[in-house]
């Protein structure tokens, strides 16, 4: 199953803006949605070919509340994540998997608790105190080199997230 996460901008509330609009909630009705990381919303699809058209169904909405989406395809890799257009050109078949890789985003995750503008824990169903989400934070582009991903060295953080891209992506 690949798996879609939507990262929402700064300024807007992405689960509401995405789950408010008639449209966009119906595109999305038929998955269970996950938050894995603050400000973001997540599902699963059958395929590649399936996330890539989720992402063109709900394009306008993502020009307008979305940073960024990716896509993370087991057949690929199982812990690292694709940018869309590196998912898209391996749909169609410009490249292959084994053709991935060099081109990499790094991002720091930390714990929304170690900000406290992050805003905390949230109450959850009967008044229960949710656990503050984890947060994607400063990315770092960078190349693999001898098959190793480079450390993340932007701030201190206990994970990261790698994200393969396309050569232009990284170029821009």
């Amino acid at each position: 199953m690949t798996r879609v996460c939507f990262i929402g901008s700064p300024d807007v509330n992405l689960r509401y803006e995405l789950l408010s609009r008639e449209t966009s909630r119906e595109a999305l009705a038929t998955y269970d949605l996950e938050c894995p990381f603050e400000n973001t919303l997540a599902v699963r699809t059958v395929s590649v070919g399936a996330a890539v058209s989720l992402l063109n169904d709900l394009e306008w909405y993502l020009v307008r509340f979305v940073d960024e989406a990716l896509l993370q395809e087991p057949s690929v890799s199982e812990a690292e994540w694709l940018s869309r257009e590196l998912a898209e050109s391996l749909r169609s078949g410009e490249i292959t998997p084994e053709e991935t890789g060099e081109y990499l985003k790094i991002y720091g995750v930390e714990s929304a608790e170690e900000d406290d503008t992050a805003g905390g824990s949230e109450s959850g169903p009967g008044g229960a105190t949710l656990t503050a989400p984890v947060r994607l934070v400063e990315p770092l582009y960078a190349r693999r080199t001898d098959g190793n991903v480079p450390a993340y060295d932007l701030r201190d953080v206990a994970e990261t997230l790698v994200v393969r891209l396309t050569e232009a992506e990284f170029s821009a």
